[in-house]
């Protein structure tokens, strides 16, 4: 489960302070979210079938994703920028920002309570997605030869301490990082291990029933082969959603090469949302704030 703490400082209803005009106003980002909401109601209609139900939730977190790339990304923009440019509704970018953080929170809090009704009304039906210490003893076996064929060859586990630079985080990858104790000495480590892209996200068992393992769990499964001669600690799961807004400019002189050079800084935009499992320890999450967080961001 994603433990989604909001950087906002309060939850303070703002419209009772507005003039009476303002105040006859939605906040669009906040109407934005009110319509994200209504399609997270159509995962939970019981009228609809449940692989449809499915596709409604996962259409609602694609959109929340591309809502804090952009959107988010603009008023995070306006909050470093010193922009005291005010919203129909009165509210200017610190504000905005607030109950946004505080609106998505709930909205993806709510995500993770219908996805555990879900995987529930799926098992029903011989659909279910497991951790891998969940798995029989024979798929137990065919899961540590895909990921020693399949997974293993393209994993580069990475250190995190004082003599190396925090390594660069795409936008939306997910990645594990581990605590880890050295069986010989007991040297305590800490190292990053990035999920490529390429892998799939959910690993399909053979089988008559319809049985998948998270990619984060199989490599947490397996992870005595990542890191031989030292014994985990603990793991966690964390990504990053960055900016990846464009400004475009109409007087550019050549507008190909303008976004040519947009898109490449676009996959290096600035972290505007963290998300990590709960079960991160406070040092790890430290750590993660210190090198991925900037102002006005949220986690």
């Amino acid at each position: 489960m994603i433990d989604q703490t909001v950087s906002a400082e309060s939850g303070t209803d703002k419209s009772a302070d507005l003039p009476r005009e303002q105040a006859r106003y939605f906040n669009r980002e906040l109407s934005w979210l009110a319509f994200n909401q209504r399609v997270m109601e159509e995962a939970q209609n019981a009228a609809q079938p449940l692989l449809e139900r499915l596709r409604f939730l996962s259409i609602s977190g694609r959109n929340l994703d591309e809502f804090s790339m952009v959107r988010v990304a603009g008023l995070v923009g306006q909050f470093r920028g010193n922009v005291d440019e005010r919203s129909a509704d009165g509210l200017n970018a610190t504000q905005q920002l607030e109950a946004i953080a505080i609106a998505s929170n709930q909205l993806v809090e709510e995500q993770q309570r219908v996805w555990t009704d879900l995987q529930q009304q799926l098992r029903l039906v011989g659909l279910s997605v497991l951790d891998a210490d969940a798995l029989g003893k024979k798929a137990q076996s065919w899961l540590a030869s895909y990921f020693r064929d399949q997974v293993f060859p393209v994993l580069t586990p990475q250190a995190l301490d004082p003599a190396h630079p925090f390594p660069f985080i795409a936008n939306t990858g997910l990645c594990l990082v581990f605590d880890l104790q050295r069986r010989s000495d007991a040297k305590l480590i800490r190292e990053l291990v990035m999920i490529p892209s390429g892998l799939p996200r959910f690993i399909r068992m053979p089988g008559d029933e319809a049985v998948y393992v998270a990619i984060e769990s199989a490599i947490t499964w397996h992870s005595s082969q990542l890191f031989p001669g030292y014994d985990v600690l603990e793991s966690g799961l964390f990504r990053v959603i960055r900016d990846s807004d464009i400004e475009v400019e109409e007087e550019a002189e050549d507008l190909v090469r303008y976004f040519r050079s947009a898109i490449k800084q676009r996959r290096r935009g600035d972290v505007i949302r963290l998300e990590m499992d709960s079960n991160i320890s406070e040092t790890v999450r430290d750590l993660l704030r210190k090198n991925l967080l900037s102002d006005g961001a949220a986690e």
